[in-house]
């Protein structure tokens, strides 16, 4: 059809009006089957000009992006498209690609719906050519919420597994309190046959009491182990969505860094110089962190007997920054290939190889009073995130947990492109 046009308006003097208006109908017909071509896509499309400002867009792009101003506004012609755009995330990202002029790109983002669910979107960016030359961009935006919902669904089937090994642990830590609540009720059961046996002369009252008091303790440590075992086996409920963790981080190390200072013990954060999105839960990755943090700093003040009054005296005199008697607490984020990294390290009292192989198990603690389910929620909350952790730690030297975390595919690319 292009090529007969372009013959039609080189003998376009020589034509009647019957044929002018025949060609006319023509074009129109064509642009209409274009147009229609356009709206029935169901991927958002956008085409900019070089100046990144909106020549069009199709319908379903309003049903996958919100709007400050709407594309069929007269004024929208002369705006660049992140005025025009609700999302500031996704506003940005249009403006590092015009400030950059690049021309082929691609991100993914999440987004709040009305109703309170988390959309996915992938969004590409490719030239517009023509003639041979730049004429603008082409924007394609793609619905991908049930894909990555599909890949969740997965991860969490594949950490089910691990529930055969929690349940066989689960068992043998009843079986005890079971074992000795049947003991106690058979010396119960004897005494008061006995007693029958002996014209119903009961035995003393301490005696019956004393094994009451036994099988009580055993009910409630059983009810305990129970609540434990819900706790560690139930699904962690993470809405998982595109974050920059190093942004979250700082945030984190500025919450916990006046509890370290006033201990006279120093925070060092070391930020990632890449600018990263990975898939997490904003409130769990939170939890994470301040969990690691609460265990180093108990590491740090037990290594260095560090009590309120000490910290307190100690104001006058504070640990040199370049000692290596100086109490750390490292935070440290950065970039290896598609992998987020983050290594949070103390000289704390370090733990013996014992307790690093078993720290992640449910129940297992080394506190007086603890749970053995801090970590274990930590374990599993880097697992929600698809990511993994490890540990390294030494008696009087100190600890270091390294967790990393995928970066999306788009995320890779952009990188490998800058390397």
């Amino acid at each position: 059809m292009n090529g007969y046009v372009k013959k039609a308006f080189k003998k376009a003097s020589k034509l009647s009006n019957e044929q002018l208006r025949n060609i006319l109908d023509d074009l129109m017909e064509e642009n209409e089957v274009l147009y229609s071509v356009l709206e029935s896509i169901t991927t958002g499309l956008m085409i900019l000009d070089n100046n990144f400002c909106l020549l069009r867009s199709n319908a379903i792009t309003e049903s996958r992006v919100s709007f400050l101003v709407h594309p069929s506004d007269p004024k929208v012609s002369s705006m660049k498209v992140w005025e025009i755009l609700n999302d500031e995330e996704i506003a940005q990202f249009f403006k590092n690609c015009e400030e950059k002029e690049i021309t082929n790109s691609s991100d993914e983002f999440s987004i709040a719906t009305e109703g309170g669910t988390v959309r996915f979107l992938n969004i590409i960016m490719t030239p517009l050519i023509h003639k041979g030359k730049l004429a603008g961009r082409i924007i394609q935006i793609r619905d991908i919420t049930e894909k990555k919902k599909q890949e969740v669904i997965l991860h969490r089937m594949e950490n089910m597994a691990n529930l055969t090994n929690l349940a066989a642990g689960m068992a043998h830590e009843i079986k005890n309190p079971l074992g000795a609540i049947s003991i106690h009720i058979q010396l119960i059961q004897k005494a008061l046959a006995k007693a029958r046996e002996n014209e119903n002369v009961l035995p003393p009252k301490k005696f019956v009491e004393d094994h009451i008091d036994v099988i009580n303790e055993e009910i409630e440590h059983l009810n305990k182990l129970i609540m434990d075992f819900l706790m560690a086996v139930r699904p962690v409920k993470a809405t998982l969505e595109l974050k920059n963790p190093t942004r979250l981080i700082k945030g984190i190390v500025d919450f916990i860094t006046p509890e370290f200072t006033s201990n006279n013990i120093k925070v060092n954060f070391t930020a990632s110089e890449k600018e990263v999105k990975i898939l997490l839960d904003e409130k769990l990755f939170r939890d994470i962190i301040v969990n690691l943090a609460q265990n180093s700093l108990e590491a740090i003040k037990t290594r260095f007997n560090i009590t309120k009054d000490s910290a307190e005296a100690s104001t006058e005199n504070e640990w040199k920054n370049c000692s290596e008697k100086s109490p750390f607490f490292d935070i440290e984020a950065f970039c290896n290939e598609n992998k987020y990294i983050l290594r949070i390290s103390d000289n704390g009292c370090g733990m013996n190889s014992e307790t690093v192989s078993k720290i992640f198990e449910p129940y297992y603690t080394t506190k007086a009073n603890g749970t053995g389910l801090g970590m274990t929620m930590v374990y599993k909350i880097v697992k929600e995130f698809s990511g993994e952790i490890r540990v390294k730690s030494e008696e009087n030297v100190g600890s270091s947990f390294t967790m990393v975390f995928p970066i999306p595919q788009k995320d890779k690319k952009l990188l490998s492109a800058k390397a």
